[in-house]
C-alpha cells in the first residue's frame, strides 16, 4: 500500500503547475513520513529520481 500511495501522490504532484519531478517526489515521500505506519525508510527510501528534465 505504501508504494501505491507514494506513486499516486507523485503523479498528483506532477499535475501541479510549476512543480518539478524532484519536488513531486519529495512531497510524496514527506506525505509517507507524516503517516506513522510508513515513517521507516523501508517504505519511502527505495524511490529515487534520475534526471529532472522534461
Amino acid at each position: 500500500f505504501a508504494s501505491m500511495q507514494l506513486v499516486g501522490d507523485f503523479y498528483k504532484g506532477l499535475g501541479q503547475p510549476g512543480e518539478s519531478k524532484a519536488q513531486a517526489l519529495r512531497q510524496a515521500q514527506l506525505a509517507l513520513l507524516s503517516d506513522r505506519r510508513y515513517r521507516h525508510p523501508y517504505y519511502w527510501s527505495p524511490f529515487l529520481l534520475i534526471g529532472n528534465w522534461l
